[in-house]
């Protein structure tokens, strides 16, 4: 207890320098830190004004969101990355947990941006409710992918759909965006997964973090989604061979 209160206080007292020390680490302005007691060691701070940052030409930007809108989903947000231990994180370079609502890239809503260069994964908490827990490890995803390139490799995961399917050039250049799951899935379990060989990868391990009843039954009977999921966890494991899917 006297521990926690002289944390608080020591932040309280240095909280311009440590605001300083924030904006250092993530290049994110106008943070302030929300917790700090996550056994896996993520920082989760929150905007404490609305900002616009420039991880690609300033245009990623995310309003301020309210105390009470923040709590109302934290518990949540925290039970979800505290799937994820501390050293998978840190092989994946991510320690900071951005809270912030409205997130737009280019003036596009989205779920959330991952920036494994600055350690940082900023969240969108008014994402759409049925998919805000899948969208958490769907950005994360991307951080374990920009870290292990290497690894997945979109020519190897290509390999496994049809012939005559050809992904879009990017996920903002399709119309295909629809995060619900297909009932007749021929090797993609949404409709955005169609959308880029990444997304795809990015969407069949949201689902597997997540619990869903149907997953196991259609991924044996789908035989793509059967060898998609084989070289997802197989990579994966290559990082960490002690990593644990949902």
């Amino acid at each position: 207890m006297r521990l926690l209160l002289v944390t608080f206080l020591f932040l309280k007292i240095f909280s311009p320098a440590y605001a300083n020390t924030i904006y250092y680490l993530t290049k994110i302005p106008n943070l302030e830190i929300y917790d700090l007691t996550a056994s896996n060691g993520i920082k989760y701070l929150k905007a404490e004004k609305s900002f616009r940052v420039g991880f690609r030409e300033n245009n990623v930007q995310c309003d301020k969101t309210s105390e009470n809108s923040i709590k109302k989903k934290f518990d949540l947000i925290k039970k979800n990355f505290n799937k994820y231990d501390k050293k998978f994180l840190e092989k994946i370079n991510l320690k900071y947990v951005v809270l912030c609502e409205n997130l737009k890239v280019a003036e596009i809503k989205t779920a959330g941006v991952p920036n494994h260069e600055v350690k940082t994964l900023i969240v969108d908490i008014k994402f759409d409710e049925r998919y805000f827990e899948r969208s958490m490890h769907h950005e994360l995803f991307h951080m374990i992918e920009a870290s292990y390139k290497n690894l997945f490799s979109y020519k190897e995961w290509e390999k496994y759909n049809n012939k005559k399917f050809k992904y879009a050039k990017c996920s903002t250049c399709t119309n295909k965006l629809d995060l619900s799951l297909i009932n007749n899935t021929k090797g993609f379990l949404t409709e955005y997964s169609m959308s880029t060989a990444s997304e795809d990868m990015a969407e069949i391990f949201s689902f597997l973090m997540t619990k869903n009843k149907k997953l196991k039954n259609i991924i044996l009977n789908d035989p793509v989604l059967y060898k998609k999921t084989l070289f997802l966890k197989n990579e994966v494991l290559k990082i960490d061979n002690n990593y644990k899917f949902n």
